[in-house]
């Protein structure tokens, strides 16, 4: 193990949750006291902006530094490939490297652990030994062969089975505990490492653990509210105020139980001296819409309570204290981890304008649109291709087709500062809201004399700077998006709500 030049790294991302549903955000609600606690000791930004409203495509942005037409791991193509990774980055500093979750996502089918030398996704039904490496080949190559195809799809029929079954008794929960279990080894026998975290339980499906759900959701059955966000959608399924409030109740369940099992981790960092040397990292990836907008999940939308995400960053060089002026968008998370850690960019070089260490931090020369290149936060929703099959198909379950000029098969992009934001749309009419004065994003501007053009402009400017394609290929197709799929990814990815 060599020396280092920067702090030991802590980079956790609470998978799934609203800026809006945290103490340290709404200090009248109990969800996360432990997490508010931690923000004293933070710097607390309002206005962090994810570049897309899902898993995939936010860790990849976050692991290289690009935004999604940059390094193209979306829907249509779920593998990161041909860009070098902040793990890749830090491990050739000499860092001991780790990512723990039990998100089928963050595998090594779609490489986004590439550089990470131990990695573990805490599957159910298959160790995570069978994701990784050559079998990881294997099963990509038997779900790209006609014939073998065959044979994979009947593992995963078995899967799906043993997994039904375990997730009716509320055995579908992440596994946090076992998460943080092996952070603690992993960081008590690392000199200098990077540790890289996902906390699955805001997720759907909701089952908390007992003593939670009876402080935030007593009386609550999981198993009888809705717990398919597709169902809702396409319209087979309402949902009332009632049922509502039962689901953020459990929401609210598993936030407290991140909460404690977060603090848990906390506490061992600083019981064992390694707190002090430790930069610290915390936000979500995307939220979750409750049915605001009519939409019920992290689909079909990039509303903010989806895009407007929790960052909290302890490190000396940043002051601990709220900030609601600066955009900060998740990409730059980047370049603030390779700043503090004191490594070079092997892929995506350090910019210091993007790092939250800078002085000159969104210092950018240039502008966009009109408006200042530092102001701007910028989001993109690819084809939906997963969630539409399944949209899909419990819409012709319920015998209702869907329109296929609506958001469900638009491609979507955002311009967004603190004050303002532009959406666009492939399919449907554009949207403009001044979040900063109307924060539900209720009163569309689009067409009035407050309409944010500027914004429109920056993010057309956007999506030539980044080579996008869109906006005209929202057509729909998937092509063999699920075919290349490996049983197991399908397994957990049926899991989460995103398979039949």
């Amino acid at each position: 193990m060599s020396d280092t030049d920067g702090d030991n790294v802590l980079f956790v991302v609470l998978d799934t949750v609203r800026k809006d549903r945290l103490t340290v955000y709404d200090d009248e609600l109990e969800t996360t006291p432990n997490l508010a606690e931690f923000a004293d000791e933070a710097a607390v930004f309002e206005g962090a902006v994810a570049p897309a409203p899902w898993t995939l495509p936010v860790h990849a942005s976050m692991f290289t530094g690009l935004y999604p037409s940059e390094h193209e791991a979306t829907q249509e193509d779920p593998y990161l490939e041909g860009a070098t990774t902040l793990a890749e980055s830090l491990s050739a500093a000499g860092y001991d490297t780790a990512c723990y979750s039990s998100n089928a996502w963050i595998t090594s089918y779609t490489n986004l652990t590439a550089g990470f030398s131990d990695h573990d996704n805490f599957f159910q039904i298959m160790p995570s030994e069978l994701l990784s490496g050559p079998l990881a080949s294997l099963w990509k190559t038997m779900n790209d062969n006609d014939t073998l195809r065959g044979v994979a799809d009947r593992m995963v029929q078995v899967g799906n089975k043993i997994h039904e079954h375990l997730a009716e008794g509320g055995g579908g929960d992440t596994k946090t505990p076992q998460v943080i279990d092996k952070t603690i080894d992993f960081v008590d026998e690392s000199d200098d490492f990077f540790a890289f975290i996902n906390l699955m339980d805001a997720h759907l499906p909701y089952h908390p653990p007992e003593e939670y759900a009876e402080r935030f959701a007593p009386g609550v059955d999981p198993t009888e509210v809705c717990q398919n966000s597709k169902e809702f959608n396409c319209g087979a399924r309402d949902i009332d105020d009632d049922e509502w409030d039962d689901i953020r109740g459990l929401y609210d369940a598993e936030l407290a139980h991140i909460d404690d099992q977060l603090d848990r981790l906390f506490s061992h960092l600083k019981e064992t001296g390694q707190w002090e040397d430790t930069t610290v990292v915390v936000c979500a990836d995307h939220g979750e819409l409750f049915g605001e907008h009519g939409l019920y999940g992290h689909e079909f939308g990039i509303y903010d309570p989806l895009v407007n995400v929790p960052l909290m960053v302890k490190h000396p060089d940043i002051e601990p204290e709220r900030d609601d002026e600066t955009t900060v968008e998740l990409v730059d998370l980047y370049h603030t981890v390779l700043d503090a850690a004191g490594a070079e960019g092997r892929g995506e070089p350090l910019q210091s304008a993007r790092s939250l260490l800078s002085a000159d931090y969104r210092d950018f020369a240039e502008e966009t649109g009109g408006v200042p290149r530092g102001d701007v936060g910028f989001v993109e929703y690819h084809q939906p291709v997963v969630e539409l099959r399944q949209l899909e198909g419990k819409a012709s379950g319920a015998g209702i087709e869907l329109d296929e000029q609506s958001r469900f098969y638009s491609r979507m992009g955002a311009a967004r500062t603190t004050e303002e934001k532009y959406i666009h749309c492939t399919r449907i009419p554009d949207e403009a809201y001044h979040v900063g004065r109307d924060p539900g994003e209720t009163e569309n501007l689009v067409g009035t004399d407050d309409e944010p053009e500027h914004l429109r402009r920056a993010l057309f400017e956007f999506v030539d700077a980044v080579g996008a394609t869109w906006p005209d290929e929202a057509d729909g197709a998937d092509g063999d998006v699920l075919s290349g799929m490996d049983g197991e990814t399908k397994d957990r990815l049926q899991d989460l709500g995103y398979l039949e």
